[in-house]
């Protein structure tokens, strides 16, 4: 995980927090004392994300953030360029997943290959997103599966009649995700 990485905390449909770790884990902690049932969404990908929140906020962090560089003596960067480098979803999804073992190339290409996505690549992305928060947190309110069909098809005033009903927290947090995708 990214310390930059923003996310959202829903307790059923109202908005606990949002963005960053360091940020939300405070409310997070506050929702585990009373026992309530807390949903943590990465705000990039819409996915639902679990946290280990045994031990100290401090300990919860070591855990998910990556450690510090040390800027020591140690193995020379040995690097070589290619122009010709491919990369498959499989290699962002495990970069996601295990940002501490990759190497700084792995990560330097990747990001590269972010920037290069074609505007279309990148709208995609974001309307699978906002897919996944939907069928994490809104999978039971009227008129979801007409929500759907309307986001796919980029038709927002059909989206937002279907969503007129939904709670306003979950409304403002769809809005916030496809903000770059309804402006351009």
């Amino acid at each position: 995980m990214n310390t930059n990485t923003q996310y959202t905390a829903f307790t059923g449909f109202e908005r606990t927090a949002g963005g960053t770790l360091e940020n939300i884990l405070p409310a997070l902690w506050e929702k585990r004392e009373e026992q309530s049932r807390t949903l943590v969404f990465e705000n990039e990908t819409g996915r639902q994300v679990d946290f280990d929140l045994s031990g100290t906020v401090q300990e919860v962090l070591e855990r998910y953030l990556p450690p510090q560089q040390s800027k020591g003596p140690g193995r020379p960067r040995l690097g070589v360029l290619s122009r010709e480098v491919s990369l498959l979803p499989r290699h962002w999804e495990w970069l996601e997943r295990q940002p501490h073992k990759a190497s700084g190339t792995l990560r330097r290409l990747v990001e590269a290959a972010r920037k290069n996505q074609s505007e279309a690549e990148r709208e995609r992305e974001k309307i699978e997103a906002v897919d996944k928060f939907l069928w994490s947190i809104a999978g039971n309110l009227e008129g979801f599966e007409e929500a759907g069909r309307a986001l796919y098809a980029r038709d927002w005033s059909a989206f937002d009649r279907f969503t007129a009903s939904w709670p306003q927290d979950v409304r403002n947090h769809l809005n916030r995700m496809l903000a770059p995708v309804r402006e351009g």
